[in-house]
């Protein structure tokens, strides 16, 4: 008696656990590396390593904004990285007149890039990642023909956008920090958020219900072509140069494994804006203390890997 008693006890907290995990296990696992850095790594807290820590990860928590949105659906966007680059060759190319014409045709071309995704998934009927791979790979070409190498510019208006600041604060994390407060505005206040958290609960009932599925579909795929485009245009601005080979390989990886790492079900359904970025700085964070200490960029591989199978896992015992 018991042994079932306590096998009962275990079957009631197990469940409990995991939702704790996927809950605040993000925020548990920043807090406990902020705190060993602070103990063990020398100039941790110095603000110019703060200052550099949030502008290496602004633009994956931009993106990672966009992917969440995508990933609630039940969806996948593996083209991002070739937004991001897609919107490097374009600012450089438009940049003769002007940089605010510059950054919109770049955004709309992000935008475009969301449309023809979106189009696939929902007017089509192809799968996410198949459509979204086909443009990962298309779009990345495209960017390449345009700007075929590195291209440097002298734009002081769009320089600044990538390296000035407001109260110490770089613009660019502001920017990050204000998306994330409308993102976070959408999903939790607004139809159209609750929308999208339906249709990645179940998508044949709220087509049954009368909800506009397509619709909502193609939307979600053009704000994350847009928030890719945005980051592509505020990372080139921080390097002072255009260079679509390079810039955005592999984004969406660290995109996927923030909003994953953050509680968000790849099974859709739900959506958790805060943690994506919260995800985000720990991705961000743990990577920077590897190499303080100098391990290898593998092992940073490894424990990444280790802690995506971690939150996936949690989130299965979880539902």
């Amino acid at each position: 008696m018991a042994e079932l008693t306590v096998q009962g006890r275990v079957a009631v907290l197990k469940p409990r656990v995991f939702a704790w995990v996927q809950d605040y296990g993000v925020y548990a696992a920043v807090l406990a590396l902020l705190l060993f850095n602070v103990l063990f790594t020398p100039h941790f807290l110095d603000a110019a390593n703060f200052r550099t820590q949030l502008v290496q990860v602004t633009p994956i928590v931009i993106v990672s904004l966009g992917m969440a949105l995508v990933i609630g659906t039940q969806g996948i966007d593996l083209s991002v990285g070739s937004v991001m680059a897609l919107a490097a060759a374009l600012v450089v190319l438009y940049l003769g007149y002007g940089w605010l014409p510059a950054l919109i045709v770049a955004v709309a071309g992000g935008a475009v890039v969301g449309a023809a995704g979106g189009a696939l998934v929902a007017y089509v009927g192809v799968q996410p990642i198949v459509a979204t791979l086909a443009l990962l790979v298309g779009v990345r070409g495209l960017a390449n023909v345009l700007v075929p190498q590195l291209v440097e510019f002298r734009n002081p208006d769009l320089i600044a956008l990538g390296s000035s600041s407001v109260a110490g604060i770089p613009v660019i994390v502001l920017i990050a920090a204000a998306l994330t407060v409308v993102v976070l505005f959408v999903v939790r206040r607004t139809t159209f958020g609750r929308q999208v958290v339906a249709i990645g609960g179940n998508r044949s009932a709220s087509e049954l219900s009368g909800l506009p599925v397509k619709r909502v579909l193609l939307t979600v795929y053009v704000i994350s072509g847009l928030l890719a485009a945005l980051a592509g245009v505020l990372a080139t601005a921080r390097l002072q140069a255009s260079d679509p080979t390079s810039l955005g390989l592999f984004i969406e990886l660290s995109a996927i494994t923030a909003v994953v790492v953050g509680g968000t079900p790849l099974t859709g359904g739900r959506i958790r804006v805060l943690s994506t970025v919260m995800g985000a700085l720990l991705m961000q964070l743990l990577s920077a203390t590897l190499i303080k200490h100098n391990l290898p960029q593998s092992w940073t591989q490894m424990v990444q890997a280790v802690i995506i199978l971690a939150a996936v896992y949690a989130t299965r015992e979880r539902r």
